[in-house]
Formats: C-alpha cells, structure tokens, sequence
C-alpha cells in the first residue's frame, strides 16, 4: 500500500496537470453521459452519450504515455478511475438524500425526480461493468502505444504520433466497448455475442474518428510538454 502511494504521488509530481484533469473529467462525463441512449436509427448500432468524450479520455492517455511511458500513464489512468469511482460514490449519496431536483418542478414532479434520481445514482453493474473495462482497456492502450513507439524512429513528430495513437485506440476501444458488452450487456440486458462485437467495432471506429479529428490537438500538447522537459533515454515505465 506504501508503495501505492508513493506511485501515486511520483505520478502526481511528474505528470502534465491540464492533461490529468482532462482525462479525469472526460472519465467522469462519459460514464454520466452513457446513461442517455443515442438514436441512431439502426438497430445495429446502439450507441451512448458517453461517446461524445471517450475518446477524450483516450487521447489523454496517449498523450501521458507518448510524454510519460506507459508505467506513469497507467498510474494515471487508474488513479483517474478511483476518483470516477468516488465521484459515482458522491452521485450515489447525493441520489439517496430526501429532496428534489431543479427540474422536478414540472407536471408529474416525482417520476422525474426518481428519474433524476436513478441517472445519478448509477446501477451498480454499470458502474462495475464499465470500470472492468476502462481498467483493461486502459492497460492495453498505454502498452500498445508504447510498444509501437518502441520500434519506430526516436523522435517526435505528428505521424509517428498519430500512428501509435490511431492503433492503440482502435483497438483499446474495442477491447473496452467488448468487454463492457459482455459484462453488463450480454448478462443483463441479453445481448447476442454477434450485437456485441458490432457494437464493440462500431463504437471502436466512431472514437477513432474522433481521434483522428483531435489528434493534431493531442500532438501539440505532448510536443509542448517534451520540449519543457529535459531530454531523458527511452526506458520502460520512465520517461519516453
């Protein structure tokens, strides 16, 4: 536990801290988010509010791993999934004191008040569901992007960071959209394997759009933060 900590605190010291608050408010507005279903038309295609910023929360991975390496970066990211977890806590109290919400002041108050209620307070698979899975994705983002970088030339420029980024994040968010799907979807909703492999891909391809439209975004903030950094060797779990 010592150790934990001091990991954490490591982290806190070193990483960039506009980065680290994007990917925990992106962390925290996507899993609120996923609870307003998108209609998209197409049966096929289920999709949730939480896309609109997964893919923030994957770009600032990318970015703490590109500055970082994966070890810092996976730090961050499970540090940023405890305190989604509190916060979900905090929603969870705030849904379970006696009282009303702003919106309830309209015809039929108490149905949109437990409405309100239940949005906020989360279903407890939902919430373990889906850090089940950013927990797992998480790992497999941060390591892919480093692993890519590791063999591509040492030096930074928008392809090679586009490259490690576009492959990372495809395949960490399918991994994540699959693993959810299979946790909470196929058990509780009864998905068929088949919906949750195209939901799985659909969504993985929908956030690598948003990535690739971000990602210019993503490899100036990381450029600005290598060149305020002194220049280290590549090493696992160090700075890249």
């Amino acid at each position: 536990m010592r150790k934990l900590f001091s990991n954490v605190r490591q982290m806190m010291d070193t990483v960039n801290p506009m980065v680290f608050t994007l990917l925990v408010l992106s962390l925290v507005g996507m899993n609120l988010l996923a609870n307003k279903m998108i209609d998209t038309g197409l049966a096929w295609l289920p999709l949730d509010g939480g896309i609109l910023l997964s893919w923030l929360c994957f770009l600032a991975m990318d970015i703490l791993t590109h500055c970082y390496g994966p070890r810092i970066a996976t730090t961050a990211s499970y540090t940023a999934l405890a305190l989604n977890l509190f916060m979900a806590g905090v929603f969870f109290v705030a849904s379970s004191i006696p009282g009303v919400w702003g919106e309830s002041f309209v015809p039929e108050a108490d149905a949109v008040n437990l409405a309100l209620d239940h949005t906020f307070g989360g279903t407890w698979f939902i919430i373990m569901g889906s850090s089940i899975a950013f927990a797992v994705s998480a790992l497999v983002n941060n390591f892919l992007n480093w692993g890519i970088g590791e063999r591509l030339e040492k030096r930074t420029t928008f392809g090679i960071f586009a490259l490690r980024s576009y492959v990372s994040t495809f395949t960490a968010q399918f991994v994540d959209n699959l693993t959810f799907g299979l946790i909470v979807s196929r058990t509780f909703f009864g998905w068929t394997l088949l919906q949750c492999v195209t939901c799985a891909c659909t969504g993985a391809l929908l956030e690598l759009f948003f990535e690739v439209v971000f990602s210019p975004v993503g490899f100036r903030i990381s450029r600005d933060i290598m060149a305020e950094r002194p220049a280290a060797p590549t090493t696992e779990g160090v700075i890249a």
